[in-house]
């Protein structure tokens, strides 16, 4: 697992600002339809960004609950949204949210469910804190659909397998709107987001995926160093070259509770 200790959580405050990340966070933003007054439980809200969005949208009558298990997390949160009364960030996970039954009007969760091994129970716990009508907003990435040049395909399938190790489900998006139907939700859309980089962008998803999959499989010892070091030298040297080449699809799932 990754663990989002002080360290990731500062990578990731940096990360998070970039615009493939930015356009992933809008896409979850408008799939909410966020009104004046809402409720809503923003389930794995990491370092607040997005939490702070909705808190801007939702104004002085809304309210928001950002919910993580991480300290870390939580603290740069609660940080951010100091300035805004409405947001409470507190300690919890999706399969147990501190919220009463029927106490939000709407939930989101961005790259959650892929690090979960009960996603029905997080799914009914989502039920629970639901108004009937409320609406629900889960995004994830399907990592079936990375697609990453190499001219070493054995050591970058070795790089995506170690990788694998950190994350339960890699697929959430294909399984996630029967999941939600069995839940009790009626399905109301499904995007894609398809994040395309051929030049290795300071600011974009593949640029932080290379230094999380360098510093997870070197932390947890999953590979050999310098396989590590000789697979980051040769995608920074293919974009010097410009024959660098990365795509990867995150699904917006929207639902509604019956």
């Amino acid at each position: 697992m990754l663990e989002f200790d002080a360290r990731t959580a500062r990578f990731l405050e940096n990360a998070y600002r970039g615009s493939d990340f930015a356009r992933r966070r809008r896409m979850s933003f408008d799939a909410l339809r966020l009104k004046p007054g809402d409720k809503i439980a923003d389930i794995g809200c990491g370092n607040g960004i997005l939490t702070a969005d909705i808190a801007r949208a939702v104004g002085a009558t809304g309210r928001v609950h950002g919910i993580d298990p991480s300290a870390d997390m939580r603290e740069t949160a609660a940080e951010r949204c100091n300035d805004f009364v409405t947001v409470e960030i507190v300690s919890g996970s999706a399969t147990d949210l501190p919220l009463a039954p029927a106490s939000c009007t709407k939930a989101v969760s961005v790259q959650v469910f892929e690090y979960l091994d009960d996603i029905p129970a997080a799914l009914r716990e989502i039920f629970r804190i639901l108004v009937p009508g409320g609406r629900v907003v889960i995004g994830d990435m399907h990592f079936d659909t990375l697609i990453w040049y190499s001219e070493n395909r054995a050591r970058m399938t070795s790089m995506q397998a170690a990788w694998d190790s950190h994350l339960v489900d890699r697929c959430v998006p294909e399984h996630l709107p029967g999941d939600l139907e069995e839940a009790g939700f009626a399905l109301e859309a499904v995007v894609p987001l398809t994040c395309t980089d051929t030049v290795l962008r300071p600011d974009g998803l593949a640029n932080t995926m290379l230094h999380l999959m360098q510093n997870y499989a070197l932390q947890y010892e999953l590979l050999p160093a310098e396989d590590v070091k000789g697979w980051v030298e040769e995608q920074q040297g293919l974009a010097e070259k410009g024959r660098f080449f990365f795509s990867l699809t995150h699904f917006v799932v929207a639902a509604r509770k019956l």
